[in-house]
């Protein structure tokens, strides 16, 4: 089975907006090598939601998520260290 062709979001972007400058789906979708439907998917996902028209592959998070991830990673290493910071300070009054 071979494998599915992935394209970045940016040339998908300027596929649709070739096609659409041209006025001619078919041709545009012919000169990028890719299929005519692929084309006309990929239309129609920038017209539905223009602003995430192509998330990806299910690896996709949104701006708030990663912030929120990151902002535990930091939190998580510092509570690490001020753990370690109690332990010596326990060590040295005894």
């Amino acid at each position: 089975m071979p494998l599915r062709k992935s394209y970045p979001e940016a040339f998908k972007r300027e596929a649709v907006q070739l096609a659409k400058e041209r006025g001619n789906l078919s041709a545009a979708a012919r000169d990028l090598g890719i299929s005519d439907n692929t084309l006309h998917n990929w239309k129609k996902l920038l017209e539905r939601t223009p602003e995430n028209a192509f998330p990806g592959n299910g690896n996709s998070r949104d701006n708030d998520t990663a912030r929120l991830q990151r902002e535990l990673r930091r939190l998580q290493e510092e509570n690490a260290i001020l753990k370690k910071a109690v332990g010596i300070f326990v060590v040295d009054r005894q």
